[in-house]
C-alpha cells in the first residue's frame, strides 16, 4: 500500500527534527507510535469481525444447502416407505387369507407390484412360501399324516 524506503524515512526524520526541535521530537515520536498501534489494533478488530461474518455466512449457506439436500433425499424414502408398508400389508393379507381392499380387490395375485425406484416383482401365493411366514405351518414340522399325536 505505502512504500517507504530508508532514504524517505531519513528525510522525514530530518524534517521532523527541524520543525519540532530536539526537545519535542521524542514526545511526538511516542505519540505517533501510539496512534499507529491504535490504528493497527482497530484495523485488526475490523478485519477479524469481517472474517467472522464471512465464515458465519458460509456456515449458514452450507447448513441451508445440507438441509435442502436432506429434504430432497427424504422424499424418495417416504415413497419407498409407503411402498414397503403396502407390500407388507399385502403379504400379510395373502398369508392370512384376508380380503383385499376395494381398490386392490380387482388385482390378480400374479400382478406385478412396483415401487417408484424398485424393480418389478410378482407376488405369489405358493403355499410353501406362505408357510415361511408362519413357522408353525412349515411342512417339515407337521406330523406325518399316518401318525396321530397319541402314537408314541
Amino acid at each position: 500500500m505505502f512504500d517507504f524506503g530508508f532514504g524517505e524515512l531519513l528525510l522525514l526524520a530530518v524534517i521532523a527534527l527541524v520543525v519540532l526541535g530536539p526537545e519535542r521530537l521524542p514526545i511526538a515520536a511516542r505519540l505517533l507510535g501510539r496512534w499507529l498501534r491504535a490504528a493497527r489494533a482497530q484495523w485488526n478488530t475490523v478485519k477479524a469481525e469481517l472474517e467472522n461474518e464471512i465464515a458465519d455466512e458460509d456456515l449458514r449457506r452450507s447448513l441451508r444447502e445440507a438441509s435442502e439436500a436432506f429434504r430432497q433425499g427424504a422424499q424418495p424414502l417416504r415413497g419407498l416407505h409407503e411402498d414397503v408398508a403396502n407390500a407388507a400389508s399385502q403379504m400379510t393379507r395373502l398369508a392370512t387369507g384376508a380380503p383385499a381392499a376395494a381398490s386392490e380387490a380387482q388385482a390378480t395375485p400374479a400382478e406385478a407390484v412396483t415401487g417408484p425406484n424398485a424393480e418389478p416383482y410378482t407376488t405369489r401365493t405358493d403355499p410353501a412360501q406362505l408357510s415361511l411366514l408362519d413357522p408353525d405351518a412349515h411342512p417339515a414340522k407337521a406330523p406325518p399324516a399316518d401318525r396321530t399325536p397319541s402314537d408314541g
